[in-house]
């Protein structure tokens, strides 16, 4: 999803850009960034209300930290992508 997201911010600042249609790009920014936050959005409520007690068991090991900073990583880099997407829309 990071390397999507990678791809997507790179084509957008060095060719895409340049092209000028702008509401197609857009529209692909906030499609893109709604389905890289798909995941991890699902992952987070899965673990808030249905697992209780999973957030402490979590947060006792290495490798569950390293998970949940990985889904706020890839929920914030989604997120991004949704935000440049909507200017790229929305701009005149």
């Amino acid at each position: 999803m990071l390397l999507l997201a990678a791809i997507y911010g790179s084509l957008v600042y060095f060719w895409l850009g340049r092209v000028g249609n702008d509401r197609l790009i857009g529209s692909i920014g906030v499609l893109l960034g709604l389905y890289i936050c798909a995941q991890p959005a699902a992952n987070a409520v899965d673990l808030l209300f249905f697992q209780r007690g999973a957030v402490r068991q979590l947060s006792k090991e290495w490798s569950g930290i390293g998970w949940l900073a990985l889904n706020a990583l890839v929920l914030l880099v989604g997120w991004l992508v949704i935000v440049i997407g909507t200017t790229r829309l929305t701009s005149g």
